[in-house]
């Protein structure tokens, strides 16, 4: 699978402060791995599959950000990421990992690259997208994820 690496560093540097204090916040780190924290992607492309905004919401953290595609409105709580997926799943969509960087540190991760959508019309989109996910309660939860439409054809 290609990698990214000048949209990736950009990214990293944006989300050092983050990723710092998330660390000073846990005294101990939940072991993972690429294969682990790739499949939280798969994880909740699933929970798209099932149609059900609240199974798709159970994957972001209670305080957890949406920068969604198809929406200018920032979601920064349940309720309105709930809201954005009530209408984004009528689509029926389903993704693809098209390329990714995985940068893993302690108790925090990141899943940064490009992934195309196809809905029920068929119709697709690529976009890319950056998922930061934090070990929280045992588990591991979106804390941001942003999505936006390729700004060039392929």
């Amino acid at each position: 699978m290609p990698v990214i690496h000048r949209s990736a560093l950009a990214l990293s540097l944006c989300l050092l402060p983050a990723l710092s204090q998330a660390q000073t916040e846990t005294a101990s780190c939940a072991k993972s791995d690429s294969a682990q924290i790739s499949a939280l992607f798969d994880r909740w492309n699933r929970s798209l599959a099932t149609l059900d905004p609240d199974q798709v919401v159970a994957n972001y953290a209670q305080d957890a950000v949406l920068l969604p595609t198809v929406s200018n409105k920032p979601r920064t709580n349940h309720a309105e990421i709930r809201d954005y997926f009530v209408h984004f799943l009528e689509k029926k969509p389903q993704g693809r990992i098209d390329r990714r960087v995985l940068k893993i540190g302690c108790n925090v991760a990141q899943d940064v690259g490009l992934y195309t959508f196809r809905f029920k019309d068929g119709s697709e989109v690529s976009a890319r997208y950056s998922y930061v996910y934090e070990y929280r309660d045992g588990q591991w939860l979106i804390a941001h994820h942003h999505s936006s439409a390729m700004p060039e054809k392929r």
